[in-house]
């Protein structure tokens, strides 16, 4: 990160205001002769704009509430790489109070400014390319054939979406159609059916067009917010629709069935969630919410039927659907193409029964049913079906999340951008991911008064998977390096737990037990496993633990020293090399403090047999210390640098340097970090596998190459800590998120084609480690930064 400070002016630094918000936990009063701060303005560099033609808010329109998600989702994962700015549409003249993002509006009933428009984005040299969201009402003309006015004079890159795709078009259609898509660069839809109708009714060519599914907003399905609770809704079995109201809504099919249901399930309640559309409001008022009010009536549903006839704010929509069983989508439209709420409920884990538009035709397989446009007999029957068994809806809600995972916002935004990434080269965008804040919700979430949870549903804490020693060794690190960056009282329960779970699973003899039960009885399955690397990562807690003495009272500090201790009676058995090299570790950071030559002995003798493997399996070609890479990798080298840190040894250093750099080679391929697979380990001399990668391995390598880089300063160790932290952000194979903001969960693995949802201690630890780490790297940065340039002006 830049800092922008100007010169040292009678003992006063002058920083500009936003360097200063970056500075995380640093104490600029540390820095000598600086007696006050004097803030200015910062002047921004330029970002390369991308500009969305759109509707937006507050005018009411699903286009405008999309492109608001979608530029709010590259906002928060690219903001410090682009500018977002909009052209708002509007059907007439219109006083609708835009906000800043605003930056042009046109009317779209006159061609005239369409062609205005084109002008001034073409004199405007900051923007970079352009989103256009395209609906054939959004503008004038025949078929919205005034859009061409604009398109053919723009000189900027284009991406168009398309939100409906109508098929066997006319040829008058077929041409604007087209037009359209010769002058984009590159053209979105959000089916694939939307895509195979471009292809066979409009001739597209398959690698213009792409499908990126509408987005959705993250959802915590593990809380229930304090909202949920001011909704009244009782004991009462929830339906529910949502959006702008119109005609082609079919809102009296769902109503038309209610009764049937309603003989089998008395307690049933509908809610009609949303206003009436603004321009079928101008056109005919309430007339069509009058009509379901009557039919409501007559069909004697009062008590079963709910309008909430208002906008609701994006948590009370979300908590509605979180509340709801069933959710269902009436629309009589074959021509809608795709439909937000749809994306929204399943988002939310509700079963749908929709009519069959393409968008449920993709999304509903195996978390819905589809029935026939206006046929309210099938839809009672659907429902009454789901209703009947529990089972099946449970699984149709964990279909529906694993479903829709992919298509989060965030995901929609790195999608966008790596679409467009060619169309934005010439601008040299350096492309940034943002840093999510650090969460310690699911950890919260994960942790009972007995110790971190091993494994959870989706983000929901599974109990019966028990805890284990591996996952309360990792949580004690890493809530600790937590306490040491906040200071977080919080943090202090969270520790005497895991460091009073690593004492209980502690026996006679010194070793450890790693599997617990609910009940907090041991497994049986301790007996049938290998125990050694759990035995060894828990003296790697206990002794990066027992460095942090400023940190901790003494009574803990001296728990975790005794236990360390007794441990060591152990370790001469070990033979795993992760075992070892965790012990190494271990070891090192307890003898910071101590520099106990006994300590230091046991060290190098841990070392020499790693050294002795070293040597007995690497040649020129493979340089390492097996016939092959498994899990925990970057480990070895790293505790070989921790035992040349301990004894001074030369040897230790080249080896660890040698094999890291062997497995770097291995694991960095096309600017991206792919650890390796779970799915089969990369022997010697074959091809690695791809896939089944987990984010404990790269976590493993993060702090290894923060080790390194703090011992040889070579800048590729800290340029790779980026590209691997990133993996989380989104930039892996998948193009998706690993790690979830909404829920402070990271998800279980990236898998070739999906990613698992499961949100388990192991990786929700994982990806808290790795964010501290790269949180400290970042605020090392700023205080250098900060520190070179007074005294290069004092």
């Amino acid at each position: 990160m830049k800092t922008n400070i100007f010169p040292i002016y009678n003992n006063s630094l002058i920083v500009y205001k936003e360097s200063l918000n970056n500075l995380s936990g640093i104490n600029l009063f540390k820095i000598p002769k600086v007696e006050n701060i004097n803030l200015i303005p910062f002047d921004k560099k330029e970002l390369p704009e991308i500009l969305f033609i759109t509707t937006y808010p507050p005018r009411e329109c699903g286009i405008a509430t999309y492109t608001q998600d979608l530029r709010n989702a590259i906002q928060e994962k690219f903001g410090h790489s682009f500018s977002l700015k909009v052209c708002a549409l509007n059907a007439t003249e219109s006083d609708i109070n835009y906000n800043d993002e605003v930056k042009y509006s046109i009317q779209t009933d006159d061609q005239e400014q369409f062609i205005q428009l084109a002008n001034r984005i073409n004199a405007d040299k900051n923007i970079a390319m352009i989103f256009l969201q395209h609906e054939f009402g959004l503008f004038g003309g025949e078929n919205g054939n005034y859009l061409l006015k604009l398109m053919a004079n723009l000189k900027r890159p284009i991406t168009t979406t398309f939100h409906t795709v109508l098929p066997n078009p006319n040829s008058k259609l077929k041409k604007i159609v087209r037009k359209i898509i010769d002058c984009s660069d590159s053209v979105i839809v959000m089916t694939k059916i939307s895509a195979a109708l471009l292809k066979s009714d409009y001739g597209i060519a398959s690698q213009k067009i792409t499908v990126i599914a509408h987005g959705t907003h993250l959802v915590n399905s593990g809380e229930v917010s304090e909202n949920k609770t001011k909704i009244h809704l009782a004991d009462r079995i929830v339906l529910s629709t949502f959006g702008l109201l119109s005609e082609g809504k079919s809102i009296e099919t769902a109503i038309e069935a209610l009764p049937k249901i309603i003989e089998r399930f008395p307690n049933v309640i509908y809610l009609v969630i949303g206003k009436t559309h603004p321009e079928v409001l101008k056109r005919d008022g309430e007339k069509y919410r009058n009509s379901l009010y009557e039919k409501v009536f007559e069909l004697g549903l009062q008590n079963n039927v709910r309008f909430i006839n208002r906008y609701l704010s994006l948590q009370e929509l979300m908590d509605y659907l979180q509340r709801t069983k069933i959710y269902l989508f009436t629309s009589k439209d074959p021509n809608q193409a795709v439909s937000g709420t749809l994306a929204y409920a399943l988002a939310c884990g509700c079963p749908v029964i929709s009519t069959p538009i393409p968008h449920a035709k993709e999304l509903l397989d195996g978390s819905g049913i589809n029935f026939d446009f206006q046929n309210s007999k099938q839809l009672a029957e659907a429902t009454i079906k789901l209703l009947f068994d529990p089972k099946l809806l449970k699984e149709m809600r964990l279909n529906a999340l694993h479903t829709i995972s992919s298509t989060s916002w965030q995901n929609a935004a790195i999608a966008h951008i790596e679409l467009t990434k060619s169309s934005l080269a010439k601008h040299k965008v350096e492309l940034k991911y943002e840093l999510p804040k650090i969460s310690l919700d699911h950890i919260k979430r994960l942790t009972t008064n007995d110790g971190m949870i091993q494994f959870s549903q989706i983000s929901v804490p599974d109990l019966d998977s028990g805890y284990t020693l591996d996952d309360n060794a990792r949580a004690l690190i890493s809530v600790s390096k937590h306490y040491e960056l906040t200071g977080d009282v919080d943090d202090l329960e969270l520790i005497t737990t895991y460091l009073d779970f690593i004492v209980f699973c502690q026996q006679e003899d010194g070793s450890f037990l790693n599997y617990v039960d609910r009940e907090g009885n041991f497994f049986l399955k301790n007996q049938n496993e290998n125990l050694e690397d759990s035995n060894g990562r828990a003296i790697w807690a206990l002794g990066e633990f027992s460095s942090y003495k400023s940190l901790f009272s003494e009574k803990l500090i001296n728990i975790a020293i005794t236990t360390l201790g007794k441990s060591l009676r152990n370790i001469a058995t070990f033979h795993s090399p992760r075992a070892i090299a965790f012990t190494i570790k271990g070891l090192y950071f307890y003898n910071l403090g101590n520099d106990n030559e006994i300590i230091k002995v046991i060290i190098t003798q841990l070392a020499d047999n790693l050294v002795s493997k070293f040597r007995g399996v690497s040649d020129k070609n493979w340089k390492w210390f097996e016939n092959y890479l498994t899990y925990a990798n970057s480990l070895l080298p790293e505790a070989m640098l921790y035992a040349s840190m301990s004894s001074g040894s030369l040897l230790y250093r080249k080896i660890a340097k040698t094999s890291f750099d062997f497995l770097l080679s291995i694991i960095f391929r096309d600017n991206q970090i792919k650890v390796i697979s779970n799915q089969g380990w990369h022997h010697r001399d074959k091809r690695a596998n791809d896939f089944g990668e987990q984010p404990i391995d790269v976590t493993y390598t993060i702090l290894a190459l923060n080790t390194f880089y703090n011992s040889f300063n070579e800048a590729r160790y800290l340029e790779k800590i980026e590209t691997a932290f990133n993996w989380f952000l989104g930039k892996n194979h998948l193009h998706q998120i690993v790690y979830n903001p909404s829920t402070g969960g990271c998800y279980d693995g990236l898998e070739e084609h999906h990613v698992n949802l499961n949100q388990g201690a192991e990786s929700t630890v994982s990806y808290l480690l790795a964010r501290l780490v790269f949180e400290e790297i970042q605020n090392s940065k700023v205080e250098v930064q900060l520190y070179d340039e007074v005294f290069q002006t004092s």
